[in-house]
C-alpha cells in the first residue's frame, strides 16, 4: 500500500479520532473508510447512504468468506 503524507484539518482529525473507536477502525482506516462512502456518493448520486453502507458491509462479508447459499422455496 502506498503512503503518502496528506494534511488534514485538525476538525477531521478531531473527528477521526473519536469515531474510529465507535466503528472498531484505526483512525487511518476511519479516513479511508469516509474518503471511499465520499467516492462511491461522487459517482452514485441517487444511491442512498444506507444502501452504500450495507453493499461495503456485504462485500466485506464475501471478502471474509462469511456468506452462505440461498436456497429459493419451490411453490
Amino acid at each position: 500500500m502506498a503512503q503518502n503524507a496528506v494534511r488534514l484539518s485538525e476538525e477531521i482529525m478531531k473527528a477521526a479520532i473519536n469515531c474510529a473507536p465507535l466503528n472498531s477502525r484505526s483512525v487511518p482506516k476511519q479516513i479511508e473508510h469516509w474518503i471511499k462512502i465520499g467516492k462511491i456518493v461522487e459517482e452514485n448520486p441517487d444511491l442512498p447512504y444506507d444502501f452504500i453502507k450495507d453493499a461495503i458491509e456485504a462485500k466485506h462479508e464475501m471478502e471474509r468468506g462469511d456468506v452462505s447459499t440461498f436456497k429459493f422455496r419451490k411453490k
